[in-house]
């Protein structure tokens, strides 16, 4: 362990503090600072002065004051225990904190992250004088019912000869292998710790092909996002943001999510926190707190600590991902932390960039955005995880472009537009379908022709199209009237309803229609179409086309959505006979 070093505090401005002596110390030390020990990280260095960003209040704090160098990096713990737990921005369990310093957290409160005292049974997977690498497992933990903990060798080891290996209940700080790293022996136990900073190495970084399926029929078939994938979810207030995050959470087909409420609302993340115990996840009956881990940074707690947590988020997900699980990382919002680097910055008094934030916002994103991925894992066998991020943008008064928005922009490769216009005529989830876009179709395609439907990929684009014509035919319709129209465009009017009210549209409170598996989505999609295929070729000049909105299939296929999915075969089938029947009985007429 380092010797800790002292230093004394000259300046105190809100969370940035100026410490003189510190010679020796490293940029992103982890500090010590003042009587109470507020946990502090240095973000700049000028010869034996050290900027330190405190990720506590730091009222009281005054010039002379000790400021204590730990000499290690602000850096998490990794051990059985992270799922299911609650942290703030630096890996502070919140249930423990409440109750030594109740609701509010206290000025230097400390609780260990991951719990010392529990005893975990240890499956051993190596057996002595195998001869193993860093990633290579260890053995495994049943963490949850729904998810095995694999402990692995640490990264740092390049190769190693198992002495010892131990079977039973241990706690995460006892050895549960002894390693022969070029001849000197090293125990290894449970827990790890890796610095947040530092991303953790991999092998080697996989093409994104497989859809990350999360049951919202705009995201998986408009707009698909892949696994080791990275998608921005912008819009204004009111638009729905955090209502799509919490879907996405609930019900993406990830092995692991991280939820990051960062510098939003205390209630929004009190929702996430009451309805995720009592939820049922869809692939196992489990609760889904039992695949969750939840980091709490709200716009009440230290902006400095919210700096923090996305990348506290970040370095949890590539722990899981090295494991060989597919980790899906929520970060509500981007925009929250990006402001956060604004009052750092103007607290350092850096020469401010657009609208204020620092000239380093773009690298910034970036580099969070880049530890996303699907990948090879570093170990002797062959091992594959991915870590995808969604990030919400909270842009003021929905400006797309403002520049957090546009930055994330140039990073991201799915881009889920909120309108708010959508969302005041309760069009939930209210993404834009004319301004979002996703450059994952050509590499998700094959997944869905093997899987679901050979011509997925042609029916969304015959939808996309017929949208793009509806919108087109807006505009005749503001000069001249609805009636005006030729029966042609009568039908893509009405097709194009039909999508967007019945497709695009879907409730996150109903029972049913809250989640939508793919066979599903697909099918309901052929059948609109089929249905505008129908009504299209009835559409002569002689036609009244006011027939076609009498018709019983319209509301039949209108309730598409809310048929239950162990039922939808059956009733597919049945509603593309009525609807052919109906329509040839029109054809007639």
């Amino acid at each position: 362990m380092p010797k800790k070093k002292e230093g004394q505090i000259f300046n105190v401005a809100g969370p940035v503090v100026k410490a003189t002596n510190m010679k020796g110390a490293k940029m992103y030390d982890l500090v010590r600072v003042g009587e109470e020990g507020l946990v502090g990280e240095i973000i700049e260095l000028k010869e034996d002065t050290a900027t330190i960003q405190v990720y506590e209040d730091t009222t009281g704090l005054q010039p002379g004051d000790r400021v204590v160098n730990t000499g290690m990096p602000l850096a998490v713990e990794l051990a059985p225990g992270l799922i299911t737990s609650i942290y703030d921005g630096i890996q502070r369990p919140l249930p423990d904190i409440m109750e030594q310093s109740g609701d509010f957290i206290a000025r230097g409160v400390e609780a260990p992250a991951v719990d010392r005292k529990k005893k975990w049974k240890f499956t051993p997977a190596v057996t002595e004088n195998d001869t193993v690498r860093g990633g290579d497992i260890l053995g495994t933990v049943e963490e949850t019912p729904v998810v095995e903990h694999r402990v692995m060798v640490p990264p740092d080891v390049k190769e190693a000869v198992v002495r010892e290996v131990r079977q039973g209940d241990f706690t995460v700080e006892e050895t549960i292998a002894v390693l022969e790293v070029d001849g000197h022996k090293r125990e290894v136990a449970m827990l790890q710790r890796w610095p947040v900073r530092v991303g953790r190495p991999l092998k080697e970084k996989l093409p994104p092909t497989v859809p990350l399926i999360n049951g919202q029929r705009v995201f998986d078939t408009f707009f698909p996002m892949a696994k080791g994938g990275t998608a921005a979810i912008p819009g204004g207030f009111g638009t729905g943001k955090t209502v799509s995050q919490h879907q996405l959470a609930r019900w993406s087909d990830a092995d692991i999510i991280i939820y990051i409420g960062c510098g939003e609302r205390g209630n929004e993340m009190t929702e996430v926190l009451r309805d995720f115990p009592e939820l049922k996840d869809p692939r196992t009956g489990q609760p889904l707190m039992n695949r969750t881990i939840l980091i709490a940074n709200t716009s009440n707690m230290p902006v400095a600590a919210r700096e923090a947590s996305v990348y506290t988020g970040i370095t949890l997900a590539e722990y899981y991902r090295d494991m060989g699980y597919d980790v899906a990382l929520m970060a509500d919002s981007t925009s929250r932390w990006a402001e956060a680097l604004r009052e750092i910055s103007g607290r350092l008094e850096e020469m401010p960039g657009e609208e204020g934030y620092p000239a380093y916002l773009a690298s910034r994103l970036a580099g969070f955005y880049e530890r996303a991925g699907r990948a090879k894992i570093i170990c002797s066998n062959h091992r594959e995880g991915s870590v995808s991020i969604i990030g919400a943008v909270s842009p003021p008064g929905g400006d797309f472009s403002e520049p957090v928005t546009q930055n994330t922009l140039r990073i991201v490769k799915v881009f889920w537009a909120l309108d708010s216009d959508l969302a005041d005529r309760r069009h939930f989830p209210s993404i834009n379908w004319l301004r979002s876009y996703s450059l994952y179709l050509d590499r998700v395609k094959r997944w869905w022709h093997d899987e679901v439907g050979e011509d997925w990929l042609e029916l969304r684009n015959r939808a996309m199209a017929l949208l793009q014509r509806e919108d087109e035919l807006q505009e005749i319709i503001r000069l001249v009237g609805p009636d005006a129209l030729p029966p042609s465009d009568k039908a893509v009017m009405e097709g194009a309803r039909i999508i967007r009210e019945d497709f695009l549209q879907q409730n996150a409170y109903h029972e049913i229609d809250t989640f939508c598996p793919a066979p599903k989505q697909y099918h309901m999609l052929r059948i609109m179409l089929r249905y505008y295929d129908l009504i299209s070729g009835l559409a002569s000049p002689t036609f009244d086309f006011e027939k076609v909105k009498g018709l019983q299939c319209r509301v039949t296929i209108g309730r598409l959505a809310t048929v239950p999915n162990e039922e939808w075969e059956k009733r597919f089938k049945e509603i593309e006979k009525q609807m052919e029947e109906e329509i040839k009985t029109l054809e007639g007429a």
